[in-house]
């Protein structure tokens, strides 16, 4: 099967329809951090805005966002929070060109497969009877080519932690190249760095499941020697850890973000404790992706399919689509981020451990 990334078809501005539209109506914020009335709240799609006749692309977007347009006419995506008084922010509550904002959903659709598509079909869910091959294909495909030419965002929770496979298969993804960054939470972090240490997670063996005396304070122990180590970086070094998922994200340099939660014990240096300067840090690295993995983690799944647009415009100006994958055992944590909106996802319900070493296997790299 070979992989190729489909054309973008912007929309025919020329279209009679399009000229008798309006400018976009942009007014200051009244204050830091607030909106004016009737602001225009953003999407994951492209929106193009009218300004001086002319309709301009909105680049980096994202979900539940304003649209700010700068002095040398660029238009930006600005959180609520982040918006500055005198911040010229564009006002609409249509996207057909009414208001001078136009949302673009079919960019990246085939016109003959939208005619051949049948009305009623049956099995158009996603779930536990749902057959994958053809996704597992399509993601083999797909990650061949971002090694090369895009960038691929993981987004990972703890279950990898728990099974020796599991790390293993992605511990050889990343030494393969196929991690450009990670988003995850204390808890991946620390239990793999317990089983990297300790070949437990939780106090209980990663491949044996054998609950070990005192198993209790592993992670804890890990915790307290990463802290006093000052990072994960020095721990690894100092401990000599040789293998498992953080181990292999350090050692190929690959960037990482950990954002907290009020649950978390210790939490490990590198856990950013404060929810919006988490936020702002994995918007960082959602910013470069081209595809991101969401597996087994249903809040932070939630977060990230927020901040990733269905598209990215390259430095030479071509607007390619962002792929996003969610991943779980849980049908409801899959359709949930359907229900949050993220409609340009992909959905697959199986075990997240299953999964990557399927994954591995077919990449070749195990």
């Amino acid at each position: 099967m070979s992989f190729s990334l489909p054309v973008y078809r912007a929309p025919d501005f020329s279209a009679p329809a399009f000229a008798r539209c309006p400018n976009a109506r942009f007014v200051p914020a009244p204050c830091d951090g607030a909106a004016p009335d009737g602001y225009h709240s953003t999407s994951m799609y492209p929106e193009y805005f009218r300004i001086d006749g002319r309709w301009t692309l909105a680049e980096e977007s994202r979900m539940d966002s304003c649209v700010v347009l700068r002095g040398n006419g660029r238009l930006d995506v600005v959180e609520l929070r982040n918006l500055k008084q005198g911040d010229l922010v564009a006002l609409g509550r249509t996207d057909d060109g009414a208001d001078g904002i136009y949302l673009h959903i079919g960019g990246f659709a085939d016109p003959e497969a939208q005619a051949e598509a049948d009305a009623f079909t049956f099995r158009q869910g996603r779930s536990r009877e749902t057959s994958y091959t053809k996704d597992y294909d399509r993601l083999i495909q797909l990650l061949r080519h971002e090694k090369e030419h895009g960038n691929i965002l993981w987004v990972m929770g703890p279950a990898f932690s728990f099974d020796a496979g599991a790390r293993a298969a992605m511990q050889a993804l990343v030494e393969a190249g196929y991690a450009h960054g990670l988003l995850a939470g204390n808890a991946l972090a620390t239990h793999d760095l317990e089983g990297a240490h300790l070949h437990t997670a939780l106090g209980q063996d990663i491949y044996t499941q054998q609950s070990m005396p005192g198993g209790h304070y592993n992670h804890l122990d890990v915790i307290n020697r990463v802290r006093r180590c000052g990072s994960i970086p020095r721990f690894i070094q100092e401990y000599n850890i040789q293998d498992g998922i953080m181990y292999s994200i350090v050692k190929q340099g690959v960037p990482f973000v950990l954002t907290g939660s009020i649950r978390d014990d210790g939490p490990l240096p590198e856990v950013i404790g404060d929810a919006y300067q988490g936020q702002a840090a994995m918007r960082s690295l959602v910013k470069q992706a081209t595809t991101v993995i969401c597996l087994a983690t249903m809040l932070h799944t939630i977060a990230a399919g927020n901040m990733t647009p269905s598209f990215r415009v390259l430095p030479d100006g071509t607007i390619r689509p962002v792929y996003l994958y969610t991943v779980d055992a849980d049908e409801f944590v899959v359709n949930k981020l359907l229900d949050r909106g993220s409609l340009c996802a992909t959905t697959m319900v199986t075990n997240v451990q299953d999964f990557i070493t399927k994954l591995a296997h077919g990449l070749g790299v195990l």
